[in-house]
């Protein structure tokens, strides 16, 4: 078996499937080190920029700011996308392999997580995911969303759970300045939910909300967030908790303020309900008619018991926001139970072996789970890199067959595939932008997978 060293003649060539923040980060920590690398981006999605794309909410553009410092990256001589393009499925590992000596997995998390009890497959529950993927325009996900109930349950404490209730407490005409697309906006102007109830089993002081998120809540003239205050309760590990974290202490203080206050008298309630973990869906006629929950308590190591009694919530729609899953890519190692790459930090590990398979890695969210922020998926792509560098050094690394640079874009024409560019991603920027400014509008995203091809493709 030859191998790749430092001293090599030609560049460490390097694949990154998937163009979400986990990926460029690594490429970028790649492209940072003072090895000679180059670096091809591989994406199923016409465009680049995953889940910043995909799945941030679009009245949050603080965080879509977060595209500038990725653009920055992705304009590096050393970095080449190339969208459109599913690996495992259009163009399997082992034939990667021919052109890259190493290759990187970071293909995020999209699915949804089960909730796991009865009713979770009654119309009118959805997956957080699938209304994310609604709202955002992802071209994976349905066209239009029926907003006809009037009281809605959203079941979790995370950030992704807030994005959802302030959409679906939020008016179509406060969203309309944002990028969404047109379908989107006929649907939500529709949205006739007056009450949204958000259900968490544990208390504040476990509650996953960071405290910007939770404080944008109350910035709508149109929501009035309301917390009851016998939800307001802590055990010793739960002050320890507040103790130990700024961030957690600053939620539970916005949680009590939000407690304390006189009625606002805006028109759409958002309730914030602890202790409350859901059993059942209930329904009738196949429909969602309600939300069972059973009130728990406290423990006093931050941990919740149930009290035996039930309260039903008469809701007409539920949301499932209790996580997300990532998928496994064919040809790779999955952990079907954890849903991640079986990994040792970053190499990608044999499940039978447990050893490391040579010239595979990951990172991001197919990795750890989805948990986390940037911060997280920056230091993650820290350790997987220096693991693929080191391997580099040290001559662990096959070489590729085909290691020319123009070898794999001889490939995928020669197999018809019609991938993307970052040349082609700017035609497709600058169309939605196009749309976007006779309504004043920063954007407008481009929803049909074909249209996005049309703009973005190489050979456009």
């Amino acid at each position: 078996m030859s191998s790749t060293s430092l001293d090599s003649s030609r560049p460490l060539r390097v694949a990154v499937v998937g163009a979400g923040p986990a990926g460029i980060y690594a490429s970028d920590l790649l492209m940072k080190s003072g090895t000679d690398v180059e670096i091809d981006l591989f994406e199923r999605m016409p465009a680049p920029f995953g889940l910043i794309r995909y799945g941030v909410a679009p009245d949050h553009p603080r965080i879509k700011a977060i595209v500038n410092s990725l653009h920055a990256i992705m304009e590096k001589p050393q970095l080449r996308f190339l969208g459109n393009v599913a690996v495992g499925t259009d163009v399997t590992v082992e034939q990667l392999r021919q052109f890259y000596d190493a290759i990187v997995f970071s293909t995020g998390a999209v699915a949804d997580r089960d909730l796991d009890i009865p009713g979770q497959d009654l119309a009118g529950s959805h997956g957080a995911a699938e209304f994310v993927g609604f709202y955002d325009g992802n071209p994976d996900f349905k066209r239009d969303w029926d907003l006809s109930a009037e009281k809605v349950a959203v079941i979790g404490v995370g950030n992704v759970a807030l994005d959802v209730a302030r959409i679906l407490a939020k008016t179509g005409d406060e969203l309309l300045v944002t990028e969404i697309p047109d379908n989107v906006y006929a649907s939500l102007k529709n949205n006739k939910a007056t009450e949204v109830h958000v259900f968490g089993r544990r208390g504040p002081a476990q509650a996953k909300f960071t405290p910007l998120e939770l404080k944008e809540l109350d910035h709508s003239p149109t929501i009035e967030v309301i917390v009851d205050p016998e939800d307001i309760d802590y055990d010793a590990a739960s002050e320890q908790a507040r103790r130990d974290s700024k961030s957690q202490d600053l939620v539970c203080q916005t949680l009590e303020q939000y407690a304390m206050r006189d009625p606002q008298g805006a028109p759409h309630k958002l309730f914030i309900h602890f202790f409350e973990s859901p059993v059942e869906i209930l329904g009738e006629n196949g429909k969602v008619v309600g939300l069972k929950t059973e009130r728990m308590q406290l423990d006093g190591s931050g941990g919740v018991t149930g009290t035996g009694t039930f309260t039903t919530w008469p809701v007409q729609s539920v949301y499932r926001a209790v996580g997300y899953r990532s998928d496994a890519v064919t040809g790779v190692p999955f952990d079907a139970e954890s849903a991640v790459i079986p990994n040792d930090g970053g190499h990608v590990l044999d499940p039978d072996s447990r050893q490391p398979v040579p010239g595979l890695y990951a990172t991001g969210w197919i990795k750890r789970g989805p948990v986390g922020l940037i911060g997280n998926t920056k230091s993650d792509a820290k350790e997987t890199t220096e693991m693929l560098l080191a391997d580099y050094a040290a001559g662990k690394l096959q070489a590729p067959a085909q290691p020319s640079k123009d070898a794999v874009l001889e490939f995928l024409n020669a197999q018809g595939i019609t991938f993307t560019t970052w040349d082609g991603w700017h035609r497709l920027d600058n169309a939605e932008r196009a749309l976007g400014a006779p309504e004043g509008r920063e954007r407008k995203k481009i929803v049909e997978w074909d249209e996005m091809v049309s703009h973005a493709r190489h050979d456009a």
